[in-house]
């Protein structure tokens, strides 16, 4: 029987690519992937990657590829319900299937035990006399009872054994304690405390159970913040503090913050749809998860070089996630806890006046490249707008907004629009056209059946492969247009047998629900999901926008002409069919 799309996202999710894989394969970082020798052939250049954003692997050298399922599969020598098993048990994740082994699921339900009763102990702590430090702390930084309360937080004693004589009277045993992250062992193999003269944040899951926790030094002492590693019931990849409040303000834009003090006073101010990601960068799977809940996210980091740099990161992770993006810089250098401070009363207005009068993402990286050049010297001129065009603008797939900007920038410059726009449209060219040759590349040295075996039957022209391989991957990257894709180019049109079950496959999956690696493995064959994977994988540097879209299908329309006329013709629309008839009467003529 099919697994619930809920329980493969929930799998996956628990199961880190590079976290399996890198069991196997010493894995280095490159970019926002990672590299390392193939474990499935032997080479002796690296052209394994491993890629966290969408959880899935790739060899240029084999071709294999695919979901976290499909390498458990492939390293194990599993079919696809044992790999799902294999990978359920390390996650303690429950099968949805009788006579499944289920210690994994009762290990992970008691460290969410262990996790509810650590947030008891911190809480009491933190009101009785030895946790008077943290209170302190506390009511410094503005909190009241009731804030306290709602966020659940606490103060781990210095003492460094209290938690863990804790736990220990309650039941739980060492190994247990361990891996929930709340305890270590010393070197004498003695437990204590993870936290200790800390004052405590629960983190929560979606449902409202404690998952992790930070903690916040009150010395100078470093590091400030340490937080709960990697556990059965935790991913630090996919953490967000506070979206379990956030997702319930019937908003469809989410607020992202640094760090825990600045999401509770946002939402002190009435700002409850505010979250932070937790002591990361912004990962991937963070963005995958606030789309689900919104469609906008408000970027407001620090406005200090830290801040600023983390914001140019995030930007380009949270639009891949198919977000709408506005940036709001708090004035003054300053943090939104420490700007609701400095204006009292005041603060919630203004800051909401900050929300309205905040950019989109496109005229926040205008501003940090204008500041980078003087527009007073010609020089300066030409070299900020060689970076805008070349950085900002060709990233930009809609034509109207493209215009619109090219227009404010001829506004700044005294630069005609229409030389703006010429130049945008060549670096687009030139990159399309690199791509092309990518893709040519590979196509000619790449077997992807693997060694000993034919490739795929190379139909059509060049132009329909990178056609049927560009569709694909703007389909899975933007899953929100598979309806209006699907009628504008049913699987009918693709030329390639093995292509069109992929794209037949995702755009079913698509209309129904958001489709990941390991969702769509599940109809795959172990070819397909390679297949699929090596698309998405050469797709990476340069993803197709919607221009591309539109030229892809003016491509395969030509293509499919040319392939059989009568089988075209049953697909076509209307106003294709008397393209087409045309284009005979002046062949003939």
């Amino acid at each position: 029987m099919p697994f619930p799309p809920e329980f493969l996202r929930e799998l996956e999710e628990r199961s880190p690519i590079e976290d399996i894989a890198g069991n196997y394969v010493r894995l280095r970082r490159s970019g926002k992937n990672l590299v390392g020798l193939c474990p499935f052939h032997s080479e002796k250049t690296p052209s394994f990657n491993v890629y966290p954003g969408n959880n899935s692997y790739y060899c240029f050298g084999c071709g294999k590829g695919g979901s976290v399922i499909n390498f458990v599969m492939e390293a194990e020598r599993l079919d696809f319900l044992d790999a799902v098993k294999w990978l359920a048990q390390r996650a303690g994740v429950q099968v949805p299937e009788d006579g499944v082994d289920d210690s994994m699921s009762k290990l992970r339900m008691r460290i969410m035990e262990i996790n509810r009763e650590s947030g008891r102990f911190f809480y009491n702590t933190l009101i009785s006399p030895e946790g008077r430090a943290g209170l302190e702390y506390l009511r410094g930084r503005g909190l009241d009872p009731g804030t306290i309360r709602h966020f659940g937080l606490g103060y781990a004693p210095e003492s460094g054994y209290g938690l863990v004589n804790h736990l220990r009277k309650k039941g739980y045993r060492p190994e247990e304690l361990t891996q929930s992250d709340m305890a270590r062992v010393s070197q004498r193999g003695n437990l204590y405390d993870r936290y200790r003269g800390r004052v405590m944040f629960p983190i929560f899951d979606l449902r409202g159970n404690v998952v992790a926790f930070g903690g916040r030094i009150l010395t100078d002492e470093k590091p400030k913040y340490i937080n709960t590693s990697d556990t059965p019931v935790y991913h630090k990849s996919s953490g967000l503090f506070a979206l379990n409040f956030a997702k319930n303000t019937g908003s469809r834009q989410l607020i992202l913050a640094e760090g825990y003090m600045d999401v509770i006073a946002l939402h002190r101010a009435g700002f409850k749809n505010a979250i932070a990601s937790l002591g990361t960068s912004l990962t991937e799977e963070q963005a995958r998860i606030i789309k689900r809940y919104a469609d906008e996210a408000v970027i407001c980091y620090d406005s200090d070089q830290a801040g600023r740099k983390a914001t140019g990161r995030a930007i380009p992770i949270l639009k891949a996630a198919g977000l709408r993006v506005k940036v709001v810089t708090v004035p003054g250098g300053k943090d939104p806890d420490e700007f609701m401070k400095n204006y009292g009363k005041d603060g919630p207005e203004r800051f909401r006046q900050l929300l309205e009068k905040g950019g989109t993402d496109v005229e926040y990286r205008l501003q940090q490249l204008r500041e980078q050049f003087s527009l007073e010297t010609d020089e300066g001129r030409v070299r900020y707008l060689n970076e805008a065009a070349g950085t900002v603008l060709v990233s930009i797939s809609d034509p109207m907004e493209q215009d619109v900007y090219a227009g404010r920038l001829s506004e700044e410059t005294g630069v005609d629009k229409r030389s703006i726009l010429e130049t945008v449209g060549r670096l687009s060219g030139r990159e399309r056209r690199k791509e092309e040759r990518k893709l040519r590349r590979s196509q000619m040295n790449l077997n992807l059946r693997g060694p000993g075996q034919q490739g795929p039957r190379r139909e059509g022209s060049i132009k329909a492969e990178v056609a049927q391989k560009g569709l694909i991957a703007y389909l899975f990257m933007h899953q929100e247009a598979a309806g209006a894709i699907g009628k504008r180019c049913p699987p009918e049109k693709f030329i390639t047998p093995e292509y069109r079950r992929v794209y037949n496959a995702i755009l079913g999956r698509m209309i129904q629900d958001t489709v990941t690696m390991a969702g769509i493995g599940e109809i795959l064959t172990a070819q397909e999901a390679s297949v699929l994977s090596g698309i998405l994988a050469k797709a990476q540097d340069a993803p197709p926008n919607e221009r591309d879209v539109r030229e892809y299908l003016r491509v395969l329309e030509e293509a499919a002409r040319k392939e059989g006329t009568e089988e075209w013709s049953k697909t076509a629309s209307p106003d294709a069919v008397k393209e087409y008839l045309e284009d005979l009467r002046k062949k003939k003529t």
